[in-house]
């Protein structure tokens, strides 16, 4: 284990060091309600650099470049693609990742260690979610060209619905 003594002083190292670097990771979200246990929402993988990202999970490819998204969905052939105007820890991981203090009054660190992160965040008083980061890689950057999504790529069977 690593890092509690940093976090009393409001910082996670291994979130620190994201800014800078593209960074991997698997994540697991779950939610409590009123008490109860935590159960798992969804889980999936995680590239970021900087505000763009790509999300795997839940049998979606979100792409973003930080300033439009690309949902894609393989199995019901289906592209939404819209302007990316105010997100959330839910829409978008490196909001969470990268910009973490600014919910360090609501987060409890369960655990950490030089690859993975345990930590709980209460919503409001009866929800708490939690996040576990694992397999985290930290790697040079290399631009946001791979932060997008050419909907042109796509066989013809794709429905694409253009919100910008």
């Amino acid at each position: 284990m690593c890092c509690l003594g940093a976090w009393a002083q409001g910082s996670i190292p291994l979130l620190d060091k994201v800014q800078g670097h593209r960074v991997t990771f698997h994540y697991t979200y779950s939610l409590a309600k009123n008490g109860a246990d935590f159960s798992p929402v969804t889980d999936g993988d995680v590239t970021l650099e900087g505000n763009a990202y790509i999300l795997e999970g839940l049998g979606l490819e979100v792409v973003s470049n930080g300033s439009t998204r690309w949902s894609l969905d393989r199995e019901a052939k289906e592209l939404v693609i819209e302007t990316v105007e105010k997100e959330d820890l839910f829409t978008n991981p490196a909001l969470f990742v990268g910009a973490y203090k600014d919910y360090m009054d609501k987060m409890h660190v369960n655990a950490s260690g030089a690859a993975f992160l345990d930590v709980t965040l209460t919503l409001d008083t009866d929800t708490r979610a939690r996040f576990l980061l694992t397999d985290i890689v930290y790697m040079d950057p290399k631009g946001k060209s791979d932060f997008s999504l050419d909907e042109k790529s796509l066989s013809g069977d794709y429905v694409v619905t253009d919100l910008r």
